[in-house]
């Protein structure tokens, strides 16, 4: 079977279910960010799965909606720049060897001769992110200039970060200034907008740290039995309780520090919860990093990874229910048509919560194309078996 389905340059949003009005970003649109020249999605569900080849862009998509949660908040950048090993190993100014990211890396191109932007948020509104480069005498007097011009003097290029009417200047390093102007600049009051919590998951399976911290926060409240009740898709005697067990990665301790433990039902000693397959620790970090995403955000990269294709149905249909109960919008990619198939099968099922599957596609060197599935469709995709990787 074969169809002309709708791609963001032509006819702009299906006609599915009705867009719900408390996503934070209902649509899309990157600009100048990393490999993406330029791309419009133009309509996002509750839950958005995103397909397509290799190399081509999803993995950005998944950064560029990390980097608008955190509003461009330095950190963000630094930990993604790190991430990608986008990093120079250079001094600080008391001469200790450090870790500097390499700010070019985060424009199209890596070319900021021209002064480019980076534009990152719903398509046509006020709520985008910005951020471009300048220079210190170009820009109005603030404590932010001042401190920087005492360190580099006032010709020197940085990034500016504009969010709203909130403007910030960022250094080209993490680390190029001394000590005290750092701790000045973090006591001065500079006022911020508030990131959205944000939650990232792959590809890989996640660390026994990040499963630690993320379940501390669940513990003993209603959300623990959602989570057990996700791990236990994927084990064949059905577990009870879970626990953290460790203190850290101390002298004396064992290496692998605070981790997850498991109790079976039946069992009387509990088990590392990575004993129990790869299945389980990945439909825990789901469930439980969607109970640390409530209001926010999830970005789950390649969402197939370590989950059997017979799962993929019910860890969707979870994964929808979930986000709308904790009001999370979800961004995951896939490589897979298992997955897709899943996806498209729990999005149908569950008509009230609203499933959008994306392919993107590159035309040429830079021309991205995002082409839409909306929830109305998917029946057929999964029905049909229509190639959408």
């Amino acid at each position: 079977m074969t169809r002309d389905w709708k791609s963001s340059e032509s006819t702009g949003p299906g006609t599915g279910a009705r867009p719900d009005e408390r996503l934070h970003l209902p649509n899309l649109s990157i600009e100048g960010f990393r490999g993406v020249q330029k791309l419009s999605i133009p309509r996002l569900g509750r839950v958005t799965l995103i397909a397509g080849r290799n190399g081509v862009g999803k993995t950005t998509v998944l950064d560029a909606v990390r980097i608008y949660a955190s509003r461009g908040r330095l950190s963000a950048l630094t930990t993604l720049l790190v991430n990608r090993e986008e990093i120079t190993v250079g001094a600080d100014a008391d001469m200790t060897d450090v870790s500097l990211f390499d700010g070019k890396a985060l424009f199209h191109g890596r070319d900021t001769s021209e002064r480019p932007d980076i534009l990152i948020g719903p398509l046509g509104g006020d709520d985008q992110l910005r951020i471009g480069i300048t220079t210190l005498k170009e820009e109005p007097d603030s404590l932010m200039k001042a401190l920087f011009e005492k360190s580099m003097g006032s010709g020197v290029r940085v990034m500016k970060v504009a969010f709203g009417s909130s403007v910030e200047l960022l250094p080209p390093g993490p680390t190029l200034f001394p000590r005290e102007l750092v701790q000045m600049f973090a006591e001065s009051g500079n006022e911020v907008p508030s990131e959205l919590a944000c939650e990232s998951l792959g590809p890989g399976m996640p660390e026994s740290s990040d499963l630690a911290r993320l379940w501390d926060r669940v513990a003993l409240t209603d959300d623990e039995d959602r989570v057990i009740r996700a791990m236990n898709l994927a084990i064949k005697k059905e577990a009870g309780r879970v626990a953290v067990v460790g203190e850290g990665a101390r002298s004396g301790e064992l290496p692998n520090g605070r981790r997850l433990v498991v109790r079976l039902k039946g069992h009387s000693l509990p088990v590392p919860l990575k004993s129990l397959g790869d299945g389980a620790v990945r439909l825990l970090g789901v469930a439980v990093a969607l109970a640390n995403s409530r209001e926010g955000f999830l970005l789950i990269d390649e969402a197939e990874n370590g989950i059997h294709h017979t799962l993929q149905h019910d860890l969707w249909r979870m994964v929808l229910k979930t986000a709308q109960d904790n009001n999370v919008q979800v961004l995951a990619t896939t490589h897979s048509w298992d997955c897709v198939r899943g996806f498209a099968q729990a999005a149908v099922d569950i008509d009230a919560v609203e499933g959008v599957l994306v392919r993107l596609e590159r035309k040429g060197d830079d021309r991205l194309l995002a082409v839409e599935y909306p929830e109305d469709e998917l029946g057929i995709v999964a029905r049909d078996g229509i190639e959408v990787r």
